[in-house]
């Protein structure tokens, strides 16, 4: 049974490299440095007196596949559709003399109309916004969380905006499910690279 295993994962393996898009991960556009520790991946830009960091790790970042729900990656002989990661994202901006950082989450929405049915051109969506202490990595969750559901949609027009100027618009957006994606499958190959050696230990 285990040889059998280790021989579909090396087929598996030659397959998922044949149609890797990417050798080495996308470049994000707009002077973007990128970090990566395994899912996680985080993007840092520095501009007048800020530091913007974005957040997303590709675990779930799949949306499953509407026909059934076969988890990911299942392989007729047919050519299947591509598979896009479509993390969620957090950004985070920290000005240099306050003590306060700005969490602004983000999503993309599944196929839903633009915000309240104005305007259909924003790909992500911010889902709630924070303020956290600046250099704490644990969330508060004593701080007020302003949830979008329910806000005033010039606010969050603004909010928007404020984004935008800070690099993290559609082209962005894009950009990071096109880097996403691509780390998805190098780290899916990773998996099944090791899940083989495992399998083949004796």
């Amino acid at each position: 049974g285990d040889k059998a295993f280790a021989q579909f994962l090396t087929d598996e393996i030659k397959e998922e490299k044949k149609i890797q898009k990417h050798k080495s991960l996308p470049k994000v556009s707009g002077g973007w440095e990128l970090e990566v520790h395994g899912t996680e991946a985080k993007l840092v830009r520095k501009i007048a007196g800020e530091k913007i960091t974005v957040t997303f790790n590709i675990n779930n970042s799949i949306p499953p596949s509407d026909e059934e729900d076969t988890q990911e990656e299942q392989k007729p002989d047919e050519q299947e559709p591509e598979l896009t990661s479509t993390p969620n994202f957090v950004v985070e901006v920290i000005k240099d003399d306050t003590k306060q950082t700005l969490v602004l989450d983000c999503h993309y929405p599944e196929d839903e109309i633009g915000h309240e049915g104005e305007e259909e051109s924003d790909i992500f969506t911010i889902r709630e916004v924070s303020f956290q202490p600046t250099g704490e990595s644990d969330w508060k969750d004593t701080n007020y969380t302003l949830n979008t559901d329910s806000l005033d949609w010039a606010l969050y027009d603004h909010l928007m905006d404020f984004l935008a100027d800070r690099g993290v618009d559609n082209t962005f957006a894009d950009e990071l499910i096109e880097l996403s994606t691509a780390l998805e499958h190098q780290e899916y190959i990773k998996f099944l690279e090791d899940l083989k050696s495992f399998v083949k230990c004796q």
